[in-house]
Formats: structure tokens, C-alpha cells, sequence
């Protein structure tokens, strides 16, 4: 045999479930990789196969071999290894059996610490069918099974019975057993147009000779992307979108081997129900591609996908044509039903529903965010009736049937059955956007209302379950608070909101009253958003300090903090700032080391160096400047004027002594400091600044 020679490896089984198969390819492939670098047998490309019946992959160029090594064994130091006669110690003896050697056939090293009793061990290389039945052992164990099953009286364990193993290097096949299969040359195609075994002679020809005589297309991304094509092909003869959702995609090229598109419809009377209802059933019980009109309307057709090219397809069509129907008169019943109902109705019903039995209902709970929602719409420029009236209606499309029979649909039932009852249409939206963001990058609210209403649930939630002392711990986090911070840090950053945050948590902690057990409850809900709008930034480019220099003067909004992050990142790349910096950090030691009363401005008459006037004058001259600057929370532009005071601080710094024997001038030199110190905290702490030294 050659030094390289193709690997193939492939596990035949029962169907795998099709939303953990793209999942179980990627692991087995990754940890059979690991394995053979942990081996040291290089190989060339990688190619991975998964369809619902087998995981495979072909390993191109494998070596057959390992490469034979020699490795040097250190042992006991010489003087620790003979005696003074220059006898063997026992040290000395016990090295060399555990070299299987005997003490004259041992080495010296000399290094810079010593010289030391070694031994040098040539191994030679074990060829690859020896190893690889290990190797594919461990990979199969690393697989992320929750649950493993056995079969028959079998006492192997997989996610699913195995009928077949095919492992071949080369032309050759490595003889081993796993999962109780014994491995052969042989794979089996199509379950229906060729359940025969074939014979794969050499690992390239795999593909191939599945796809040309077993009616299988091995390569989930190939089959993958042929299902999209064809499925696109056929939207367009209908003039119709297909909607390729990815997960949605991922699973049907996982449940087939063999995929064909068959265009089949519905009657139209069912575009009468909402489209997101219609949808969720289509894709989430059929596994069928909806379509749309080109201004996004849902058609009364969809595509599925059969597993077999059958000579009537038209047969295909017309079953699942009849086993969607009863599905979508089922969401038109519930839509008709609720129908009768109008939202506000079913306030009544929130109160026999436990949001949490220590914050009472989800009756209570709307109560409670209509209230907020009320005053964070008055405070953001929002109609504040029109928020409290949200919020009161916020829950009540949970108590419809479609929602329980859907649950995808809260919020948007909300909006469909606000529409009905004729609510105004931006109430209706908001009841939608209340769930926004429904995930991370997911599209926030944009309505007044419902940027107000959202907000006041993300904020009762955060406040509520920290006050039962039920905050995440870890990995657990039950009531998604994480989540629910990071939306309502997006809300309010990204819509620029003018809002007291701290105010508002201390508003929502009065509303929930006696039902609080923890103490401080504000602060520490506030300091949990703030480590999440760390990583905000952090993802934004923002360093930890620059955080935390802003952090550290507690902007009361986040508006007012996102201006003042950005104009300190812009300060930090001035060739002034590394000086400023390390001035202030200078002003804060000394400043802490003093306990004389300080005065708000420094007395000139007790200046006694030239460096202490100009130092002075600059401020006067640059902080009516740049203070109206930084209430108009311009602070960019205020902190460049300020960059003015580097070249009098570092004259300051270097020609007078602040703690001079003289109380009055060292006390009046403190304050001039201070009243430095307290112009750079008008923007942030320069002192947390970790700034690069090759600025100039």
C-alpha cells in the first residue's frame, strides 16, 4: 500500500432525527479529525455525508502509518543516581526498568541546571488500521446524544439501531466491530429504489456510485442546496416567494435522501385567517414552504418535498392536500371563535393565570406595566393614554384559542384581533412589538406605544423576579432576565431615549410593593443591566476601562451615556490624553492621602509659582467653554478644548510641590486640583484610561 490512501467511514442506521442530524455530522466529523491528529496521521481534505439514514465522511490522502518517533526520557539528577563509590542508586535502577533498559545503557544530559541520568526511546509507528478503530470509537462516543437506545438483544448503545458499518482505507477494509456492526465494504441506497446493498471497491467513488445507482445524494449541503433550487424553480412558475426559512430547510434535507418537489394548494377561503397562523402549521406540523405574493401575502399554495420519484406524483399532491386541510379549518375555527370575543374581554380571565405566585397574576402584571408604560410614554414624547390602554390589553390574545393552539402567535393574535375589535392601528402594532426583540438581532419595537410597552415589561420582569431573590445564577436563568436586559438596553440605546433609568427601576420596585422580599433593589437591578451593556459595547469596539470611566460618573440616561462612551473613545486617541490621564490618576492619589477641607476654587493670591498661575488661567479660560458644551451633552467637542490643559498640568506636575509644609498654599494648591478633577468628571473618569504609550 501507497503512504496515503483515502479514508471512507460510514454508519448506516434507522432514520436519525432530522433536527439533530446536521448537528451529529459536524460532531462526528470534528472529534474523527481530532483523533487522527492525536494519532499523528496527516491526512488532505475532509469531506462530511448525512442524510436520515447514515453519517459518513471521506478523509482524502490519510497516512497508512504512523511516522516512527524517538522521544528522550529525563531521570533522577547524576548525584542523585550513584552513591559516592559510583554504585547505581536505586533512583538510578528504578529509571532504567521503567525504560526496560539497564543502568549502563542510560544517557547523560547536561543542562544549565545539572546533569541528569536520560534515556532516548525510538517507537515505531503503528500502522492506521490499527488505530482507526479507536478513533472512530471515541468520535461515535462524543456525539451530543441526550439519550441513547439499544435494540434487539443488542447491548450497544446508539441515538438509533445501526444495520450497517462500511469503513475502508484505501482499497482495504479495517476489520473491526462497532455498535455490533461488523465492518464490510458495503453501504445500501434508497430505502425504496434500491434497499440492495452496494459495493463501494474505493473510497472517491462513494458519492458517486450512491448517487448514480442508490438513489441517494449523500452530501447534506448538495442535497441541501438542490432542495432550495428546486424549491425556488417552482415558486417562480406560480409567480410566487418561497420561504426557504434555514431551520425549516436544514430539517427537510435532513429527511431526505432523495428530494423531488411536489406544488400542491389549499382552498382560498383559509387566507381568511391570519397568515402567521397558517404558516406555523404549514412549516412547523407539514414541513412545508409556504408562498408569497411579491408584496409578501401568503399564496393558497405551498411545496413539499417527497422522499421518492414516484411515476404519479399528482397522488403525492392530493395526500397532503387532505392532510393539511383539517389543520388549517382547525386555526380558521379558533380564528371565527375568538372572534366573538374582543380583547378587553378576556382581562377578566387574566386574573385566574399565575405570572408567579409571589407576583401574582398576569391580570396584576399588566396592571403594573400599563402604569409604567404610562410614564415612560409621557416621558418619551409617546400618547400616554394610549400606552396604558396596551397595556392593559398587552396578555389578553394569550386566553384566545389560537394562541393555545399556537403559541408562536402571542402578540401577533394581539395585533390581528386589535384590528378586529377596531383599536387604533398603532395600539394594534404595539401589542405585537411588546414581545420585540424576541431574540438577540432581533427588530425592536417602533412605535411610541409599543417601544413603551415593551420597555415596562422587560423592566417589571427584571425588578420582580430580583426582588424574590430569584436572579440568574450561572447558566440558570429560568425567566430569560439576560434576555430581557439586553432588550431593553437595545430599546432604550438604540431609540435614544431620554429616560431616567434608575428612576424608572425605583418606580416599578414602589409598584410591586409588599411582594418584594430583597433590599437595594434599584441599584442591583441596575448594576445587572450595566454588565450587559458592557458587552454591548465590548461587541462595539469599547474596552472595559472606556466603559467604566463613564460608568463611574453614572449618567442618568443611557442616551447621555452611549454620547459620553463615544466622545471618551474619541478623547482616548488624542496625543494629550496618555498625559491628561496619568494627571488625573496623579490628582486622585494625592487628593485621597489629604484630609484638609478643600475650597470650589482656589485662592490666586496664595499662588506662590508661575506654574500654579498659567495652570489656573488655562482653566479659566477653557472651562467656560467647554462646560455649556457638556450640558448640551456635546462632550467630544468640550474634552478637545480641554485637551488645551496638558501642556500646564505637565508644567504644573513638574516645577510645584502640591504637599508642601505651608498648609494654606498646599491646601489651596489641593483645590486647584480638585476643581481639575472635577472638570474631567463632568464628562467621566479619565483615570480608568489604559492609554496606548506610542500616542504623541
Amino acid at each position: 500500500m501507497a503512504d496515503q490512501a483515502d479514508l471512507l467511514f460510514e454508519l448506516g442506521t434507522e432514520e436519525l432525527p432530522p433536527k439533530a442530524l446536521k448537528r451529529l455530522s459536524q460532531s462526528l466529523t470534528e472529534s474523527f479529525i481530532a483523533g487522527l491528529k492525536q494519532a499523528n496521521l496527516k491526512h488532505g481534505k475532509v469531506e462530511p455525508f448525512a442524510t436520515p439514514r447514515r453519517l459518513a465522511l471521506l478523509v482524502r490522502d490519510c497516512d497508512v502509518r504512523q511516522p516512527d518517533s524517538e522521544m528522550e526520557r529525563r531521570g533522577p539528577a547524576v548525584q542523585a543516581a550513584f552513591d559516592d563509590a559510583g554504585n547505581p542508586t536505586k533512583a538510578a535502577e528504578g529509571f532504567a526498568r521503567s525504560c526496560q533498559t539497564t543502568v549502563d545503557q542510560l544517557q547523560r544530559q547536561k543542562t544549565d541546571k545539572g546533569e541528569w541520568l536520560s534515556y532516548r526511546v525510538h517507537s515505531k509507528g503503528k500502522p492506521a488500521e490499527e488505530l482507526l478503530p479507536e478513533i472512530a470509537t471515541q468520535a461515535l462516543n462524543k456525539l451530543p446524544i441526550p439519550k441513547r437506545m439499544r435494540w434487539g438483544d443488542s447491548d450497544a448503545q446508539f441515538v438509533r439501531p445501526v444495520h450497517w458499518l462500511l469503513f475502508l482505507l484505501g482499497d482495504q477494509v479495517v476489520p473491526c466491530t462497532l455498535l455490533d456492526a461488523e465492518a464490510d465494504r458495503l453501504t445500501y441506497g434508497h430505502r425504496f429504489h434500491h434497499p440492495n446493498a452496494i459495493t463501494i471497491y474505493n473510497p472517491q467513488d462513494y458519492a458517486s456510485v450512491l448517487q448514480d445507482l442508490g438513489y441517494v445524494i449523500a452530501d447534506f449541503e448538495l442535497r441541501k442546496q438542490k432542495i432550495s433550487e428546486s424549491v425556488q424553480q417552482s415558486a417562480s412558475e406560480l409567480d410566487g416567494v418561497a420561504d426557504l426559512d434555514t431551520d425549516l430547510l436544514d430539517e427537510v434535507t435532513a429527511l431526505n435522501e432523495w428530494p423531488l418537489p411536489i406544488t400542491a394548494s389549499f382552498e382560498e377561503r383559509f387566507l381568511a385567517v391570519p397568515q402567521e397562523a397558517l404558516v406555523a402549521t404549514m412549516k412547523g406540523n407539514q414541513k412545508y414552504f409556504p408562498l408569497f405574493t411579491g408584496d409578501g401575502q401568503l399564496m393558497n399554495h405551498f411545496i413539499t418535498i417527497a422522499n421518492i420519484d414516484s411515476p404519479q406524483p399528482e397522488l403525492i399532491r392530493e395526500g397532503n392536500e387532505r392532510v393539511i386541510r383539517p389543520r388549517l379549518a382547525d386555526a380558521m375555527f379558533f380564528w371565527e371563535q375568538d372572534g366573538k370575543k374582543s380583547l378587553a374581554d378576556h382581562q377578566e380571565s387574566l386574573k385566574h393565570v399565575v405570572f408567579q405566585n409571589q407576583l401574582g397574576s398576569m391580570y396584576d402584571k399588566s396592571q403594573r406595566v400599563a402604569e409604567l408604560a404610562k410614564r415612560i410614554a409621557e416621558e418619551s414624547g409617546g400618547d400616554s393614554e394610549l400606552a396604558y390602554r396596551a397595556g392593559l390589553l398587552s396578555r389578553c390574545d394569550l386566553m384566545t384559542n389560537m394562541v393555545y393552539e399556537f403559541p408562536e402567535m402571542q402578540g401577533i393574535m394581539g395585533r390581528y384581533q386589535a384590528q378586529r375589535d377596531g383599536e387604533p392601528d398603532e395600539l394594534a402594532q404595539a401589542l405585537d412589538e411588546f414581545y420585540m426583540p424576541r431574540f438577540s438581532g432581533d427588530q425592536l419595537p417602533q412605535t411610541a406605544t409599543g417601544i413603551a410597552i415593551s420597555l415596562a415589561e422587560k423592566l417589571d420582569t427584571l425588578v420582580g423576579i430580583f426582588g424574590i431573590g430569584q436572579k440568574p445564577t450561572g447558566d440558570k436563568d429560568p425567566f430569560a432576565l439576560r434576555r430581557a436586559a439586553l432588550g431593553a438596553l437595545r430599546i432604550i440605546r438604540e431609540h435614544s431615549l431620554k429616560l431616567d433609568l434608575p428612576a424608572l427601576l425605583e418606580s416599578v420596585v414602589e409598584s410591586l410593593g409588599d411582594k418584594l422580599t430583597e433590599e437595594k433593589l434599584a441599584a442591583s437591578v441596575y448594576q445587572f443591566m450595566l454588565e450587559r451593556l458592557k458587552g454591548i459595547y465590548s461587541e462595539l469596539g469599547i474596552s472595559v476601562d472606556l466603559f467604566q470611566s463613564v460608568a463611574d460618573v453614572s449618567p442618568k440616561t443611557l442616551a447621555d451615556f452611549d454620547q459620553r462612551v463615544w466622545a471618551i473613545e474619541a478623547f482616548s486617541k488624542l496625543p494629550e490624553a496618555e498625559s491628561l490621564s496619568a494627571a488625573n490618576k496623579r490628582i486622585r492619589n494625592i487628593l485621597k492621602k489629604s484630609n484638609d477641607p478643600l475650597a470650589d476654587r482656589a485662592d490666586p493670591a496664595l499662588y506662590e509659582d508661575q506654574a500654579e498661575h498659567q495652570l489656573a488661567q488655562k482653566m479659566d479660560e477653557l472651562a467656560p467653554l467647554a462646560q455649556p458644551l457638556f450640558e448640551k451633552g456635546e462632550y467630544a467637542k468640550g474634552l478637545q478644548i480641554l485637551a488645551g490643559l496638558r501642556e500646564p498640568v505637565d508644567n504644573f506636575f513638574d516645577q510645584v510641590m502640591v504637599m508642601t509644609d505651608d498648609q494654606k498654599i498646599r491646601t489651596n494648591r489641593l483645590s486647584l486640583l480638585s476643581q481639575l478633577e472635577r472638570l474631567f468628571l463632568s464628562v467621566a473618569d479619565i483615570t480608568r484610561l489604559q492609554v496606548q504609550e506610542n500616542q504623541s
